[in-house]
């Protein structure tokens, strides 16, 4: 299964952001799909940050992640994120989170980046398999999360 890349005019953007928007629409009270839409849109950049990932099963997406400059609004010290990781659940368990979390790694690494973060409330186990360190353990709009993070050898 191919992993693309995704621009703003890829006709999948809707349904990776309804994606987004179901599973971390509370996280960002009074955004609606539409401003969902459009976030992820601005997200589709050609190279480095932002830039928005797809695994694809013939004409359709089942996973993806994001290269972002800012995932969480209160810690923008913090730049940039690994963000939307999201797969498909009847394919869950395929290794396509894995797939989708080293190919951010090596898109951060070719455009300078030593070192990135994520959070997340629930996966810590699978990205501390994938070489993510803990930073600290929080709650974020009424979610306790950990942020972890990931130093990269940038190859700029």
């Amino acid at each position: 299964m191919p992993l693309v890349r995704i621009d703003a005019h890829s006709p999948h953007v809707a349904t990776l952001a309804g994606w987004t928007h179901a599973a971390w629409g509370h996280l960002n009270p009074g955004r609606d799909l539409a401003a969902t839409v459009e976030q992820l849109r601005a997200d589709c950049g050609p190279a480095g940050v932002p830039s928005v990932f797809a695994v694809m099963c013939g004409e359709l997406p089942v996973g993806m992640a994001s290269l972002v400059v800012d995932d969480m609004s209160d810690r923008r010290d913090l730049t940039p994120w690994l963000a939307s990781v999201y797969v498909l659940p009847e394919w869950r368990g395929h290794g396509i989170a894995s797939r989708l979390v080293r190919r951010v790694e090596e898109e951060a690494e070719a455009h300078g980046v030593g070192r990135f973060y994520l959070y997340t409330p629930d996966q810590q186990a699978l990205y501390r398999r994938l070489g993510w360190q803990d930073v600290e353990e929080r709650e974020y709009r009424g979610e306790v999360v950990t942020i972890m993070q990931r130093d990269l050898q940038p190859r700029n």
